[in-house]
């Protein structure tokens, strides 16, 4: 067998082509270096300063409408997607039921006005009482002087005979009988006296309107009045309604949701980071935001608000449970809330639920992780439901006077108890006639 020959021309041409081949490898190993160095030196001058996730979602204050007393829904005054401002009516209920409650503790309060005036006009009867049973106690006392003197002086004719005994016996009779009516008008003195105290303790140091009876009648009817205002739901605030679910001649009670306002300049957005993720995010960091609702066109821009304490397994209706057995290690998620600029949310609206990319500049680590101090003011709040009760004082002095009260002494201690100064006390008349009468 011949040993294969190699042909004196390849081997030229073999030797020809190793030049090429290895500039060919020199140079994709050069490109591979490039890249890795352009994207080392990226990862450490750029990217390491940017935490970035698109698990986020626009999220805002969702302000349920729920009626505070029970009726039936007469009207309807807003639909989904309409703008409310606030104090705007939004659903109007019957308000047969409310004016019958009103028109009762209208009653009432007139009635105790009146029950409380004759408590105070009993205290001078009953001091007529005790200036007629001292009348009885001071004839009394005449009739016993009396007829002591006649006993006297039939005694001292008893021994010359000019005196008969039933004669005597008579006399003394007579002083018996004087004392028996002493004592019983003493008693009726007492007794007269004690009621005229009784009465007093329900009346002294008070006046009519400021009476614990009046006050609570005047309650009630503020209560009442309270729940005629209260048969119109009004907007809390300035916003869009969604999620409305009553309807025209439901029944309601309090509580029911009926549909939702949300102020679309409120919102903010909660990203979920990785565990990984949150080391280096502070609060106060600044965040660019980009919605799938508007593409890279429209960029957002906030600032970390605060990073949640728990991640969203922690707080899920079924959180995993570490000793079961059944349980899987996944990277976790903790959501960090972001402040959105107003300015640019009135520019580009978003609405509760859109999805969000997020980038958070973590450059600056000068912030703090958790807050450390509480809020100085509210996070949101509303005025619309203080003017409701503004008629309610004006109703109570008019159903006051027309029974015979006193409006303004009522104002006058409602604008002292407002200015936190202590309600000066009536003097109390009938304890120093109680105490000229003992005397």
């Amino acid at each position: 067998m011949n040993a294969p020959q190699t042909s004196p021309a390849a081997a030229p041409a073999a030797e020809a082509g190793n030049p090429k081949r290895r500039k060919a490898l020199t140079a994709l190993a050069a490109v591979v270096v490039i890249a890795g160095l352009g994207w080392g030196a990226y990862e450490w001058m750029v990217a390491s300063h940017y935490e970035g996730t698109d698990n986020a979602y626009v999220q805002g204050n969702v302000i349920q409408i729920t009626p505070q007393i029970g009726g039936t829904v007469m009207a309807i005054m807003a639909d989904d997607t309409d703008f409310v401002k606030a104090g705007q009516p939004l659903v109007k209920l019957d308000p047969a039921d409310v004016r019958v409650a009103y028109e009762q503790a209208e009653a009432n309060l007139g009635q105790a006005v009146r029950q409380v005036r004759t408590l105070y006009a009993n205290n001078g009867q009953f001091q007529a009482q005790i200036a007629l049973r001292q009348a009885d106690v001071s004839k009394a006392n005449n009739d016993i002087a009396r007829a002591n003197d006649d006993l006297n002086r039939r005694l001292s004719l008893n021994g010359n005979g000019a005196v008969s005994k039933e004669e005597l016996d008579h006399a003394r009779a007579v002083l018996d009988t004087a004392k028996t009516q002493l004592a019983a008008a003493q008693a009726a003195v007492n007794a007269a006296k004690e009621q005229l105290v009784s009465n007093q303790s329900l009346t002294e140091g008070t006046s009519v309107e400021q009476h614990p009876m009046v006050q609570a009648a005047a309650g009630k009817l503020r209560e009442a009045y309270l729940a005629t205002q209260r048969a119109a739901l009004p907007a809390p605030v300035d916003g869009y309604v969604a999620k409305r679910t009553v309807q025209l001649g439901q029944r309601v009670t309090a509580g029911t949701p009926m549909m939702s306002v949300v102020p679309l300049n409120q919102l903010w957005v909660d990203a979920n980071f990785k565990e990984v993720q949150l080391r280096n995010i502070r609060i106060g960091q600044p965040v660019t935001l980009t919605a799938d609702l508007y593409g890279k066109k429209v960029d957002y821009h906030g600032k970390v608000a605060g990073l949640g304490v728990g991640t969203g397994a922690a707080f899920a209706l079924l959180p995993a449970q570490n000793a079961t057995g059944n349980w899987i290690k996944v990277v976790q998620r903790v959501p960090v809330r972001i402040a959105l600029d107003p300015q640019e949310l009135t520019q580009n609206p978003l609405r509760v639920g859109l999805s969000m990319d997020v980038e958070v500049d973590i450059t600056s680590q000068d912030g703090r992780m958790l807050a450390d101090a509480p809020r100085d003011a509210a996070v949101t709040q509303t005025s619309v439901y203080h003017s409701q009760d503004e008629g309610a004082d004006a109703e109570v002095a008019r159903v006051i006077s027309a029974n015979g009260g006193s409006p303004a002494k009522l104002a006058a201690a409602k604008a002292a108890s407002a200015a936190g100064k202590p309600l000066a006390r009536a003097a109390a008349p009938q304890k120093l006639a109680l105490a000229a009468v003992a005397h």
